[in-house]
């Protein structure tokens, strides 16, 4: 029988009985409402990638660590590590205009993270404020057609088969061209940080609900305004 994937819900469920805490423990810590990790742990409400990485912080852990199941003693130097990856063994995050696969998340202390996205959002509206995190990432578009928006450049759209490479500090959006109903992208962020993981995560919680809004407690990090220059 077929493994089904973890969800963020279960996942974080499972490292706060790991730790021996209690929802409100774990909301003094990690700096989360108990209510909202709640129906975090009850898959009713997801964390984008900026806040996962917030909140890997705040409890003192690498993103990857966040996203383990179960605690695999002392770190082994890193010699020959292998992960093999696919969509069915992900860690999905879904939200009404993005579908994310979080990939070979089993490894710990990587400074490399692979997602493949589903996007649909067709605007700035449905997207909400450009997104900005620690590092770098590169995008490779595998179908449709995908218009990257750029805090410092002028709109791109990339086809099938194009490659986009970008520091991930500068505000951007990802959308599916106009006349584009679903495309679907290989995204992979790096970062010196060890932290780079919680910070993906968080990216997704406004996202999920209400129409990909940012509300009014989004850290500054995610940026609030768009500048429209070129260069």
């Amino acid at each position: 029988m077929a493994t089904v994937p973890p969800t963020l819900g279960a996942l974080l469920r499972g490292l706060r009985s790991r730790e021996g805490l209690t929802l409100k423990e774990m909301s003094a810590k990690s700096g989360i409402p108990v209510s909202t990790l709640s129906k975090i742990e009850h898959d009713r409400l997801t964390l984008t990638y900026d806040k996962l990485q917030s909140l890997a912080q705040r409890l003192g852990l690498r993103l990857s660590e966040l996203f383990s199941e179960t605690e695999d003693g002392p770190v082994q130097p890193v010699t020959a590590r292998r992960s093999l990856g696919d969509m069915a063994r992900s860690v999905r995050v879904e939200t009404p205009n993005y579908d994310y696969y979080y990939l070979c998340t089993e490894l710990r202390r990587k400074r490399m993270i692979p997602v493949i996205t589903k996007i649909r959002a067709r605007s700035a509206e449905q997207f909400g404020a450009l997104v900005r995190h620690s590092g770098e990432e590169f995008l490779y578009v595998l179908s449709g057609k995908v218009v990257v928006q750029t805090e410092f450049y002028d709109p791109v759209t990339l086809e099938p088969g194009q490659a986009l490479y970008i520091d991930s500090s500068m505000g951007h959006a990802y959308l599916a061209a106009q006349d584009c109903e679903e495309a679907e992208v290989l995204a992979v962020m790096s970062s010196a940080e060890e932290e780079l993981m919680e910070s993906l995560l968080t990216l997704h919680e406004e996202r999920r609900h209400g129409g990909e809004a940012v509300n009014e407690n989004t850290p500054p990090s995610l940026g609030q305004r768009r500048t429209g220059r070129s260069r």
